[in-house]
């Protein structure tokens, strides 16, 4: 939770935090749809490295970036192991026969218990997790001694390998760039920026201040809740919690002890900004004005353009492939 940087705002002068956050926006959406258009693994490793650039030239930590990326370190692991074990289309690259049996199952086990205990010290976790899956993997493949209870084949096709890799990039290319927006974007000006794109949108009758309010509201509160979260998490630890111990019955009550004060503390917070925003004299629906006002500069224009020969060179190779 202390890594996690989605909804942040980390202040700086890079060109990045000098674009309209309405031209940030519209560039988020364009390179996202780019980048989906791309069918090919070299071309995402061509928009990665693109990313890196932006990244480098805007003045945004790469080190922080990266830490924000480690809460979603399981899901783009599940999808890569997802891809190899279920994908069948290509050339079959290898074929394993795996079996379970008593003893690789009762090594299987202590295993488990070795590698959760050695996590506990929490150094090395993404080792130590590769490490457990690579003996797990030997165990059911070369401790086969009877009684055999039932045996399967272990396949990995070319394609399989492919999109896994393809699968990960597109999805660390999408989550960097929405983390660059929220990193470089005010809260207040991402909720004007938002106002302004959505304004057509009353026509059919959705009222693009409310909208924008919330959204601007989840996002600012996503921080301050995680920071909550590890204030509470810190306290019960400090009188003999531990939530990395215990069998599902704990772990349930565990969770419960968090989320407890999590709600009141959630609705607590809520009350103080309806009190903050009623004495500013915020009314829902009414025309509200601002100190700042959002304007096009030259920069704007040339980001704009840039994007749009993105968007045109993910057509072409889209086209052309």
């Amino acid at each position: 939770m202390k890594n996690i940087v989605i909804g942040q705002y980390v202040p700086g002068d890079g060109f990045l935090y000098r674009l309209d956050p309405r031209t940030k926006l519209i560039a988020v959406i364009i390179l996202m749809v780019a980048v989906f258009l791309l069918e090919t693994i070299i071309e995402l490793v061509v928009a990665f490295g693109l990313v890196i650039l932006l990244l480098i030239a805007g003045k945004i930590s790469i080190v922080r970036v990266a830490k924000g990326l480690k809460p979603l370190f399981v899901l783009l692991l599940f999808t890569f192991f997802f891809q190899i074990l279920f994908n069948k289309e290509g050339t079959l690259l290898v074929e394993e026969i795996l079996s379970l049996n008593p003893a690789n199952l009762g090594l299987g086990l202590l295993l488990t218990v070795l590698w959760r205990l050695l996590a506990r010290f929490g150094k090395f976790k993404t080792i130590l997790l590769f490490l457990w899956i690579a003996g797990i993997y030997c165990l059911l493949r070369y401790v086969a001694i009877a009684p055999q209870w039932t045996t399967f084949s272990l396949q990995i096709h070319e394609k399989g390998i492919e999109m896994s890799v393809f699968v990960v990039i597109r999805l660390l290319i999408i989550i960097s760039l929405s983390t660059i927006m929220t990193l470089t974007t005010k809260p207040t000006d991402l909720t004007q920026g938002l106002e302004k794109l959505m304004r057509p949108l009353k026509v059919i009758g959705i009222k693009s201040d409310d909208f924008a309010l919330i959204i601007s509201i989840s996002l600012r509160y996503i921080p301050t809740i995680l920071d909550e979260a590890n204030k509470i998490m810190a306290a019960q630890a400090s009188r003999g919690a531990d939530f990395s111990e215990g069998g599902l019955k704990e772990k349930i009550k565990q969770v419960i002890s968090l989320l407890v004060p999590m709600f009141i503390i959630a609705f607590k917070r809520s009350e103080e900004l309806a009190d903050a925003m009623e004495s500013r004299n915020f009314v829902p629906g009414k025309k509200r004005t601002r100190i700042h006002e959002l304007s096009f500069g030259w920069k704007d224009a040339v980001t704009s353009v840039v994007i749009l020969l993105c968007l045109a060179a993910s057509i072409t190779l889209k086209v052309i492939g």
